[in-house]
């Protein structure tokens, strides 16, 4: 454990300084030494992973670089079908880039959609508190919400699709390679432990949902280490703010954290209470 903590924080100290572009994160350099994914390059200056992957590990939440990366990803990379893997997309062969390079622009790795790397930006969404955001990305690849895109999207409603086309593609928003993908199970933390915010933890279950601010009430049922666990989580309508009390089998508890409990035949009932944020408290006192 502490080999891999020390690991951990070096790779943060790499990011810090050499990873942070101005307004998002490079995604490499090349063998010469030169950024890939920057605004110094003409093509390819812009990749989704970095944005995903550096703000669901936390690094750029305290000082604003999360979300200038995120607002980044929304407004140079984001589709109605989903979000791109890079942009600007390649229009030729670089050598010291590869494969990447070779597809047509808007297919596969060249500015497609790859769908197994959107649920990291819907997490990161929920890392800066944007459940509305995290919602819609969720929504813009889910199979059975393309549903009315059908003509268009052209793979099953009950598989995701490894790539989507992208905006550079003759057929954007085109399904290709369904069931060759980890997108599904990637979606299901995303939706259930980030969104939805039912997360297990070493000690407990952690209730910390970020969902869209028009949602209300909602249930969930999760079973964890032997043990049911019926959750109601209380959310007046217009709310955005964090679960700060939780009621376990009647018993209050501080908090956001279900401690870990010895295995029951009935289960556990858990009502969490997710409270204001003091400035929504503050601008809606007349």
């Amino acid at each position: 454990a502490t080999r891999c903590l020390a690991a951990a924080a070096a790779m943060r100290g790499a990011v810090d300084q050499h990873g942070w572009d101005g307004a998002w994160f490079r995604r490499a350099y090349d063998f010469f030494g030169r950024p890939v994914g920057s605004a110094e390059n003409v093509e390819g200056q812009i990749f989704i992973e970095p944005q995903g992957m550096c703000v669901l590990a936390g690094i750029g939440i305290e000082d604003g670089r999360a979300r200038t990366a995120l607002d980044s990803v929304r407004e140079r990379l984001a589709t109605p079908h989903g979000i791109v893997v890079l942009q600007p997309a390649f229009t030729r062969y670089y050598l010291h880039l590869g494969e990447i390079s070779t597809y047509p622009g808007g297919y596969k790795e060249n500015a497609g959609v790859f769908c197994h790397t959107n649920p990291w930006v819907m997490i990161a969404e929920t890392r800066v508190r944007n459940g509305d955001a995290a919602m819609d990305y969720y929504l813009r690849i889910n199979p059975s919400a393309r549903e009315d895109l059908s003509e268009t999207h052209r793979g099953e409603p009950y598989v995701y699709a490894q790539m989507i086309a992208g905006r550079d593609a003759a057929t954007p928003g085109e399904a290709k390679n369904t069931w060759l993908t980890g997108t599904a199970a990637w979606n299901l933390v995303a939706i259930s432990q980030w969104i939805l915010g039912v997360r297990p933890e070493h000690d407990g279950l952690r209730i910390d949902p970020c969902v869209p601010a028009e949602w209300g009430d909602f249930r969930v049922t999760r079973r964890f280490r032997g043990t049911t666990y019926r959750i109601a989580v209380r959310k007046p309508a217009g709310v955005s703010g964090r679960v700060t009390r939780l009621l376990v089998d009647g018993r209050s508890v501080e908090g956001n954290l279900v401690p870990l409990s010895a295995a029951t035949t009935n289960g556990i009932e858990v009502e969490a209470f997710v409270e204001a944020p003091v400035e929504d408290v503050v601008e809606a006192t007349p």
